[in-house]
């Protein structure tokens, strides 16, 4: 698929030019750059000995698949004859795939950040043969434009600085790179650094706790949700912390409350806003206005997986089923749209698609700047968003009567919804983005008809409307598989299972998914003999072996998994690679954990994320993955020998190894904020003894789930096998057995329980 994608978008198939190196490889973005008149090489010796021979500097492009920048750039330079010919003579080229390779996409983002003030994708960057960057950006755009240098200005004049002043160059690099090295290793020491909080961890983490809270207090916007303005990301991480406020402080507490209230409002202007897909389900990348109106429009799984998560503890906080609605929703989604045939579940869906098709009126729409369109005339024409918006005619033709409704509804106008600085080319003239412009009430209202009709209408013209979107050309799926990715979403739908699963065949519907998934990744991605995790699998597992974030990810699906499904295997399992992590990204003289494994030589600095972004960062995920560990297994063996690890206290360290950020700007690592919790708060456990397949098994299971509450360890003894493995690891569980036969209970704080239970009203009890 990314061959053909490749094939249409540069230049009919028919006439295509020689393939470069990129053509042999298995990554979708790769293959979209295959047939450019660049003469790309992959990153690796092969690309280095050559700027090495011939003495010239490596321009660097780093992207994904559904990148619409990346797509722009591509259109504007990279197949353009002339811009390439001056690469070709005077650069070596290399692409990236971000995706891939996040070790080296996290080195040059954190270089041209510090240069520029800013990032993000296409990544540009110049370096020397020795891989050491000297000059950097984003997007250039292929001429000089507003005082701005294009891209052939920007490749001409490092061409001939390079020839003239090549040692200024190199020492620059080489300046910078240290200069980096330096600040990412002592910001994460706790003597120097400005704003750190000394003392005790339980002082610094009840600050910082209350500091974050306080941040997203004063930058939550009262009237579209969310923090800040323009543009808005979808930062699960914001909202996770605000649900651990919640569920600490109480939901019911005036502090609680107001997390509740920052975080649903959030979600709920999400739900009715562009970003959501209302016709297909799950949520797209980013909104580039404030209220979350008009996207960009990839859909990538992580981003599905976080807010499911959101939406899940937004229902235990609330018991509002809306939310249960929007996890079911972006559930739907995934399971239609991104779950392979073989369990595992792909990476993203595109921005762009081509334009036209049966069933829909979209015209050719541009690309670039100035209005024009990029791509060779005569081409099949591409579009962002091409295949979500809707012209009003379409929406008669599709649904004839229900189209008035569904107008009123969604803000749909004849001469288009997107108008004024949100469409500054004219993009979307005449075309329209689905947004929820009134409550159901107020529709009904509108129509005389009674809410629940209403609804009825509104999700039988919306089914109408994607039947008849399934004629349109589909965005480009980008369907690598990878390791974090999958583990994020095996936690969602482990969550989805314990909040969702009062029935018991969606329980069992989300727990099958979640299964198959972490199957697919023991059977595709993890060589058992050397007991490490693989990147991706595109048409074969890959070359390249997990990054921290892997395992961090892929660990809490894990635990998520036992704390879901109560089958060993996934504890164990989990227990391993949280030893091979270990071994092989700890930071034995700070903590935390290194992005990369040691003894890559093309990896010019090696990083420790410190911040939780799109995604969270490895550490973050990693010291919440320690810190549950130390309180399902216990450091002490039944003999009382420790174990080979501490978990405790390689998770406390990981915390600490990061003060000087989290102290001074918590809001920045809210993910790690939430960690404190378990650092700070004495152990607690709930222990279930039965028959899992036993419906008052599930009633106690369902009780544990209804609301949000401090975190608590969830275990069970099943059968003679689970009580055999826990006597040898926690044997203070040895005496608890099933009251009377039935499904029981036991709540437990430091290792002391109360009485057994077997009534779910009793369990709540306890729990309160």
């Amino acid at each position: 698929m990314g061959y053909l994608w490749a094939c249409a978008g540069a230049w009919a198939c028919g006439d295509r030019r020689m393939a470069n190196a990129l053509l042999s490889e298995k990554s979708p973005y790769l293959l979209q750059h295959a047939e450019n008149p660049v003469a790309w090489l992959p990153w690796g010796e092969a690309a280095f000995a050559r700027a090495r021979a011939e003495e010239k500097p490596i321009f660097l492009s780093i992207g994904y698949s559904t990148c619409h920048w990346c797509h722009v750039m591509a259109h504007e330079s990279f197949e353009n004859e002339a811009v390439a010919a001056i690469l070709n003579e005077h650069f070596v080229a290399i692409k990236v795939d971000r995706e891939e390779r996040p070790d080296v996409d996290k080195v040059y983002m954190a270089y041209v950040q510090a240069l520029t003030g800013h990032g993000g994708w296409p990544l540009s960057a110049w370096l020397t043969p020795e891989l050491k960057p000297f000059f950097g950006g984003t997007y250039f755009p292929p001429e000089d434009r507003h005082g701005r240098a294009g891209f052939p200005t920007i490749l001409r004049a490092i061409a001939g600085g390079w020839k003239s002043e090549r040692d200024t160059l190199v020492t620059e690099s080489e300046r910078v790179l240290g200069t980096l090295r330096d600040d990412h290793a002592g910001q994460r020491t706790r003597d120097g650094g400005v704003g750190t909080a000394d003392g005790p961890l339980a002082v610094a983490g009840g600050e910082a706790f209350e500091q974050c809270f306080q941040y997203y207090y004063e930058a939550f916007d009262g009237a579209n949700g969310g923090f800040g303005g323009a543009p808005k990301f979808p930062r699960a991480a914001n909202l996770n912390f605000l649900f651990r406020v919640a569920a600490i402080q109480g939901v019911a507490s005036e502090m609680g409350a107001q997390a509740v209230r920052l975080a649903t409002s959030t979600l709920r202007a999400m739900a009715r806003g562009g970003i959501h897909d209302h016709v297909g389900g799950g949520y797209h990348r980013y909104a580039v206005d404030e209220t979350w109106f008009v996207p960009h429009f990839e859909k990538m799984l992580y981003d599905q997986a976080q807010i499911a998560i959101n939406c899940l503890e937004a229902k235990q906080a609330t018991g509002d089923e809306r939310f249960a609605w929007m996890a079911r929703d972006i559930f739907d989604y995934v399971r239609a749209e991104l779950t392979s045939p073989q369990g595992g579940f792909f990476t993203a869906e595109d921005a762009d698609s081509p334009v036209g098709g049966r069933g829909t009126s979209v015209p050719p729409v541009s690309d670039s700047e100035d209005g024009r369109d990029a791509r060779v005339a005569g081409e099949p024409a591409h579009a962002e968003g091409a295949f979500y918006v809707w012209s009003a005619a379409d929406l008669r033709a599709v649904l004839g009567e229900d189209a008035g409704l569904i107008a009123a509804h969604f803000g749909v106008l004849d001469p288009g919804n997107v108008t004024g600085p949100l469409d500054p080319h004219g993009e979307f003239r005449g075309k329209n983005i689905l947004v929820q412009r009134r409550s159901l009430v107020e529709t009904a209202k509108l129509f005389s008809l009674e809410p629940e009709a209403a609804n009825e209408r509104i999700g039988a013209a919306l089914a109408t409307l994607q039947v008849a979107r399934a004629r349109r050309p589909r965005p480009l799926l980008d369907d690598k598989i990878v390791t974090a990715n999958n583990g994020l979403m095996i936690s969602a739908l482990a969550k989805a299972a314990q909040v969702l699963g009062g029935e018991n065949a969606e329980r069992e519907r989300f727990l099958r998914s979640a299964e198959q998934a972490a199957a697919f990744v023991e059977r595709e991605l993890y060589d058992a003999a050397r007991g490490v995790l693989f990147r991706c699998w595109r048409e074969g597992r890959g070359v390249h072996e997990g990054f921290a974030e892997d395992y961090a990810y892929f660990i809490q699906g894990l635990l998520d998994l036992y704390e879901g499904s109560f089958a060993l295997r996934w504890l164990i399992w989990a227990e391993a690679l949280q030893e091979k992590m270990d071994e092989l990204f700890w930071d034995e003289t700070r903590g935390g954990y290194f992005n990369s494994a040691a003894g890559d030589a093309s990896i010019v600095l090696r990083l420790k994320e410190d911040y939780d972004g799109a995604e969270p960062a490895p550490s973050s995920v990693a010291a919440m993955n320690l810190l549950r560990l130390a309180t399902l297994l216990p450091d002490q063996d039944a003999t009382g020998a420790p174990h080979r690890q501490t978990y405790r206290g390689r998770g406390v360290r990981c915390i600490e190894a990061f003060r000087a950020q989290w102290s001074r700007t918590p809001q920045g690592m809210p993910q790690m904020v939430c960690a404190l919790e378990l650092a700070l708060e004495a152990p607690r456990h709930v222990v279930l003894v039965g028959d899992p397949e036993v419906g008052d098994f599930h009633a106690l299971v369902a009780a544990l789930h209804e609301q949000l509450g401090p975190r608590r360890a969830l275990l069970a003894v099943t059968n003679d096998t689970d009580r055999r493995w826990w006597a040898e690891r926690a044997p203070w569980m040895t005496d608890m057995v099933a009251i009377g036969g039935r499904a029981t209970a036991y709540v437990c704080a430091e290792f002391a329980c109360q009485a057994p239970v077997t009534e779910p009203e009793d369990l709540r009890r306890l729990l309160r």
